[in-house]
């Protein structure tokens, strides 16, 4: 099949099994693995595709960015993946209010560029950031802000479409004499509009009667919208049909002029059941939106930056977000009357406005991470979507919501309520379990019952995210056999040979078939070294953790933290979080990724993880590549020969000793013409300078020094790094000043002890394990005595944090000592809250390691800037590019300098020459020294340079 469609001239193709197993399933519960992939550049790329597969009888299913949790991106034919090259603004008329796009353009570069003028698309889902034009009008997307500026469909006004047939179609509102003068023409596109038109005009009734009721209607097919009243506007009918009727080619839409301020006001509930109840009042304030959450799922949210948010929410186990849009004068009094309102509702609790945009901001990001936060509870159990996306009208939401939970407990299931509750929608995720026949017999039998009681409160079974696999062959409850039979009717007019996303809609799929977790597809033995606490010690649990929501695709310029590097900078699947995962997901399945561990597609798109577990933190339900990353890479070569830089880079700290006892020798052999062939015999790229040894290491110098200050804090122990230790002594010696002027005796580890973090990111776990036994053996009795143990480098630190744990399961001394890590800025800030730090009052902008960033933020440092009255810019760029051993790797520069260029080299370049530059990391520190003139300072040398003598001895 990738053969026919490469010869057809229809863009980029692929059909090895890593890119199908990729594209096996979106973000529901289904999987089904397609023949081929096509990346369209251009339309005659899609027409072409079109045309082999009506040629070869093969069903086409579209595709954006892959979040849809239905199931209507997924398909057993060729997928066509119109988000990586066909995705451009082709228009934007300020005057007029439109703009005209591909379909691949992600919403958030359609904001952008609107932004410009003062405008914006008014659907905006959680997934903005990364879901494509196409995919919303697949979908007929809403999201936050639909009860002011609906939904996709109601800003849509004219697409250019494709059928399976090749007919290409451009639609919009028609006249009577419109479509009289369209039939007339005698042509393909005259006999799908006559035939529509003779639809509508036969069945006047029932599209009156069942269509349109209220705005969260998405089920089904939108048909009031053939109705002479609604003008005959085939472009609003077409959206919400899924990819069953035609390809979007281009499409024109309507932009909003936002009001000139916005206020959120958060309001506190008993539960989920009073703030829905609470809903119909509000609505009467002229709001912008009006978003609903509960307690459950807050729970889950173990992010610091986050959980800190969740803390200022008024008391109760249930919020609405209520957002205002106005001027800055009226804001306060509206919030006022509107918090009034919300206190004469029942089970209120308290409210309150957040005006600043950056507190609003990270409140907002609670809701828009719903999606994955409900996949995984408080106790680390399994929910899935499916049911997530019912609606009725808000009047009803209340008393629906009560026996819908009561429907839940009745099944035996539980779940995270969220959503759109000014509409009426209702998103949860539920603990359904597809790993027994008992539980997916359950998933079926409440889908079925849930689907009679939302027709019971005149509702919709979708409410924004359509139909698909999940609940297509529920909608004979919730439609007419009369509306029923005209969905076949629509649907055959415009594809009649059922090319287009077959299954879904009409003549459906049976909504337990191709589930992506099956009893009947157990995953494969597979033994494991990393210990998997939170997921029961099963690498397939793990890797299923991704759900598919999508956040790793969110590119430099809209996307938040780190995750994914690689994915900014090539913008392929492949390369993203999510289709590393599958790919890993698959291999546990051992279907179309047949080698295990031994597998080729596997090792090939883990080449360009960077191992910076920011998706450890960043991806809402805590996929954590970087882990399984080192795992695959420790089976897949056992007892084989691995690529040099496992040897030369992974055994670092041991190469680095042996130098240490000649650095002259050491340098002067990498800085001569023998550099190149050490690169290569050490699979090292060319265009990288190796780091200098220094003349003396951190231990030399510490163990021929007499200790200083008075101690009176007590003991610390100064993680020695095999980074610092080596090649930037100098900060270490800037620590233990600063340590000591801060009160603290300082101590360092007996020996030369390592954390493995170089065996462990190049896969030896066999050497990183008894390094890691080693260590924690030479660290208990401190950390037995309470001392803590403070880290500069903070991947080490990282190290000691998270991976020995995992490294060594219920190692009582790696907890332990995961849990005496700090790093210099938490011990500065946690235990010596009374140490006055000299006053700097510099400007500084600083690169968080993507370490710290995944396991201890950046909140203590930032504290601690502020009490020196330094003026400090995070750099908001996410990795720096070098990620330890990868960017020196042979292969990886390009894409290292690449993910560097996306922000911290370039803020590096236009800093002030007076701003400090701070960056903690040895990689970080690297990368900027070689690809910029400057240089990065660690926090300890900032510290200490600002820092009175220290008395003579």
């Amino acid at each position: 099949m990738a053969r026919v469609l490469a010869e057809a001239d229809c863009g980029e193709v692929s059909g090895d099994p890593g890119r199908r197993a990729q594209y096996s399933a979106d973000a529901s519960n289904y999987r089904q693995i397609p023949l081929a992939v096509v990346f369209p550049r251009e339309r005659a790329h899609v027409l072409n595709a079109l045309a082999v597969c009506r040629r070869l009888g093969v069903s086409v299913t579209a595709r954006g960015a892959g979040t849809s949790t239905s199931g209507q991106a997924v398909g057993a034919g060729v997928v066509l993946d119109f988000s990586r090259f066909f995705n451009r603004l082709l228009a934007l008329d300020p005057q007029a209010r439109t703009a005209t796009v591909q379909p691949g353009i992600v919403l958030d570069d359609l904001q952008s560029a609107a932004a410009g003028h003062g405008l914006l698309f008014g659907a905006d889902p959680s997934t903005h950031n990364r879901c494509t034009l196409g995919g919303m009008i697949g979908n007929n997307a809403c999201g936050t802000h639909s009860v002011a500026w609906g939904r996709t469909s109601d800003n849509v006004v004219e697409l250019e479409v494709v059928t399976y047939r090749g007919t290409v179609v451009r639609l919009g509102e028609m006249s009577r004499e419109e479509i009289d003068r369209a039939v007339a023409a005698g042509d393909d596109r005259a006999r799908l509009i006559g035939a529509l038109s003779a639809l509508a005009r036969d069945n006047l009734a029932t599209l009156r009667t069942e269509f349109g009721r209220f705005p969260r209607q998405v089920s089904g097919y939108a048909l009031e919208h053939l109705l002479p009243e609604r003008r005959f506007n085939l472009a609003r009918a077409f959206v919400g049909s899924e990819g069953t009727l035609a390809l979007v080619l281009s499409a024109t839409v309507r932009l909003i002029a936002p009001p000139p301020a916005r206020t959120l006001v958060v309001l506190g509930f008993e539960d989920a059941y009073a703030a829905a109840e609470a809903v119909v009042p509000l609505l009467g304030h002229r709001l912008l939106a009006l978003e609903g959450l509960d307690q459950a799922l807050t729970d889950v949210v173990t992010r610091p930056e986050t959980r800190a948010a969740i803390d200022t929410l008024p008391a109760g186990a249930a919020w609405l977000f209520a957002e205002l849009g106005g001027t800055a004068e009226e804001l306060a009094d509206r919030a006022e009357a509107l918090v009034a309102t919300a206190g004469e509702a029942a089970g209120f609790t308290g409210g309150r406005a957040v005006a600043d945009p950056a507190d609003a901001r990270r409140l907002w990001r609670i809701r828009e991470d719903g999606a994955g936060l409900a996949t995984r509870r408080a106790d680390g159990s399994e929910a899935w979507p499916g049911w997530e996306d019912s609606a009725v009208p808000p009047e009803r939401l209340g008393s629906y919501l009560r026996e819908f939970g009561a429907l839940m407990e009745r099944h035996g299931l539980t779940g995270a309520l969220y959503g759109h509750f000014g509409e009426g929608c209702l998103h949860v995720r539920i603990d359904f379990d597809f790993t027994t026949e008992e539980g997916t017999a359950v998933f079926r039998a409440f889908g079925a019952d849930l689907a009679r009681l939302i027709a019971g409160h005149g509702g919709s079974l979708s409410g924004e995210h359509g139909d698909g696999k999940a609940r297509s062959e529920f909608l004979p409850l919730m439609y007419s056999p009369a509306a029923m039979a005209l969905f076949e009717r629509f649907k055959d007019a415009w594809d009649p040979d059922n090319g287009l996303n077959p299954g879904i809609i009409v003549r459906p799929s049976p909504v337990d078939g191709h589930l992506r977790i099956s009893p009947h597809r157990p995953p494969l033995p597979l033994a494991t070294v990393f210990a998997y606490h939170s997921d029961d010690g099963d690498f397939a649990k793990a890797t299923r953790r991704c759900v598919g929501v999508g956040k790793c695709r969110a590119s430099a310029d809209h996307g938040t933290g780190v995750m994914c590097p690689s994915f900014r900078v090539t913008g392929d699947e492949k390369d993203s979080t999510r289709g590393r995962a599958r790919l890993l997901y698959e291999m546990t399945q051992g279907e179309i990724v047949t080698d295990g561990w031994r597998s080729t597609e596997v090792r090939d798109v883990l080449d360009l993880c960077l191992s910076c577990k920011g998706c450890g933190t960043d991806c809402p339900v805590g996929v954590d590549v970087a882990t399984y990353k080192s795992e695959f890479l420790h089976h897949h070569y056992q007892g084989r020969i691995r690529p040099a830089s496992h040897y030369s880079m992974g055994w670092l700290p041991l190469l680095s000793r042996a130098a240490s006892r000649a650095p002259g020798l050491a340098n002067a052999v990498l800085g001569s013409r023998l550099a190149p062939l050490v690169k290569r015999l050490g699979g090292i790229a060319d265009e990288r300078s190796l780091p200098r040894f220094a003349d003396r290491t951190f231990l030399s110098w510490f163990r021929g020094r007499a200790p200083g200050g008075d101690g009176h804090r007590g003991p610390v122990v100064l993680w020695v790094d095999s980074f610092n230790n080596h090649f930037s002594p100098e900060v270490l010696r800037a620590a233990v000043a600063v340590l000591e002027h801060a009160g603290f005796t300082v101590r360092v580890p007996d020996g030369t002890q390592c954390c493995g973090l170089t065996w462990i990111t190049t896969g030896q776990l066999g050497v990183a394990r008894r390094i890691a036994r080693r260590t924690t053996a030479a660290l208990a009795p401190a950390v037995r005595a309470g001392v803590p143990v403070v880290g500069l480098e903070p991947s080490c630190t990282a190290a000691l944090r998270t991976d020995l744990p995992e490294l060594l399961g219920r190692d009582q001394d790696a907890q332990a000592l995961a849990g005496a890590t700090l790093t210099l800025a938490e011990l500065l800030v946690q235990r010596a809250a009374d140490w006055e730090p000299p006053e700097i009052g510099a400007e500084s902008i600083s690169q968080t390691h993507c370490h710290q960033h995944a396991t201890s933020g950046f909140g203590a440092d930032a504290a601690l800037l502020r009490r020196m009255g330094v003026d400090n810019t995070v750099v908001g760029s996410g990795c720096c590019g070098l990620a330890g051993n990868f960017g020196f790797e042979r292969g990886h520069y390009e894409v290292s300098v690449a993910v560097g260029e996306q922000g911290l080299l370039p803020a590096v370049r236009s800093a002030d020459p007076d701003t400090r530059v701070l960056a903690d990391g040895f990689s970080c520190r690297t990368q900027i020294a070689q690809q910029t003139d400057r240089r990065g300072t660690h926090l300890a040398q900032l510290i200490a340079e600002a820092l009175p003598p220290a008395p003579a001895p």
